[in-house]
């Protein structure tokens, strides 16, 4: 029976340790190439924009996609799976606080990898609904002494570090200014729909890792030229996604200051195909840009979870 989970249903199954597992299982698989997985295309009209990402997960028997609209500042998320050996329907989840999550599982599974094992504190450019994904992730991987956020809305920042502080239990404070979010940061998140770098290059301190999460269109940039060159290490999660809409990556590339090649994705370093951090100094760099086996392999997870508490309506197909 295939059945529907709405945004309820499917914010009560969801924990953030299960998402970052199905995430870094499913980067693995994709490092090994057993999985498919498709660049997410765009349909523009002059109201809004389809947005859709495919893929195939075949250690789940799952094959699906993630589709939202955006309009008007609003956007619907849902993530359709069907049997991968029959073709039939499986089930259709809302996907807003889904998708949330598995964004921020995917930096926490990439910092975990990348980032030193002894890191202390955290800066954070960003107070909105994808940054909480970002703080609660890698406070579920790393034993985080204070996570600094910085955002221009003030009265927005306190009441964001109020709540992440009371849900993560580690000390979330408002950042001054940018340069005191990157300073003696070691991991540094940009979680952003900035269309200029949020901080300059001389603030990155060495051994410092960067989650870039939010620039995924040429309109968007976080991070300046002069920041990427101090870059030892640039890891994707694919990079023909990257490729397409890394819009930190793509101005280097165009002047041939970067190549494709000299990027490593999240999967190769997971499975050793393609070394990640060498060194305690190097500053590495983690490109998020999203995949469909991250939705699907967590849907996966929470679909397991209603069929096991008789949770969701029937669909009638």
């Amino acid at each position: 029976m295939a059945i529907y989970l709405n945004e309820h249903e499917v914010e009560a199954l969801l924990k953030m340790p299960a998402v970052i597992d199905a995430v870094e299982k499913v980067m693995g698989a994709h490092g090994r190439g057993e999985v498919v997985d498709f660049p997410r295309q765009r349909v523009r009209l002059p109201g809004s924009i389809t947005h859709m990402l495919q893929a195939g997960v075949p250690y789940l028997n799952l094959t699906g996609f993630k589709v939202y609209t955006s309009s008007g500042g609003k956007a619907r998320f849902w993530v359709h799976l069907f049997d991968a050996s029959t073709g039939g329907p499986v089930a259709v989840l809302e996907a807003d606080r889904l998708g949330m999550m598995r964004t921020g599982a995917a930096g926490a599974v990439a910092a975990r990898w990348l980032a030193r094992p002894d890191a202390k504190v955290a800066g954070v450019f960003g107070s909105g609904w994808q940054a909480e994904g970002q703080v609660q992730a890698l406070c579920a991987v790393f034993s985080l002494a204070r996570v600094k956020v910085f955002a221009r809305d003030r009265e927005r920042l306190a009441r964001f570090c109020a709540r992440m502080s009371a849900l993560t239990g580690c000390e979330v404070v408002a950042a001054s200014t940018a340069e005191e979010t990157v300073r003696g940061s070691d991991i540094v998140v940009t979680v952003t729909t900035a269309a200029k770098p949020l901080f300059e290059a001389e603030w990155l301190e060495p051994g410092t890792h960067i989650n870039a999460a939010g620039s995924n269109s040429l309109a968007r940039q976080e991070l300046s030229e002069s920041s990427l060159r101090r870059v030892d290490l640039i890891c994707v999660d694919a990079r023909e996604t990257a490729l397409r809409e890394a819009g930190d990556l793509l101005p280097l590339l165009e002047k041939g200051r970067t190549q494709p090649g000299r990027w490593v994705e999240l999967g190769e370093v997971i499975v050793a195909a393609r070394p990640g951090r060498t060194d305690p100094a190097q500053i590495t760099l983690f490109e998020s840009q999203g995949m469909g086996i991250q939705d699907i392999a967590v849907a996966a997870g929470v679909l397991a979870l209603a069929r096991d508490h008789g949770v969701g309506a029937a669909l009638p197909y």
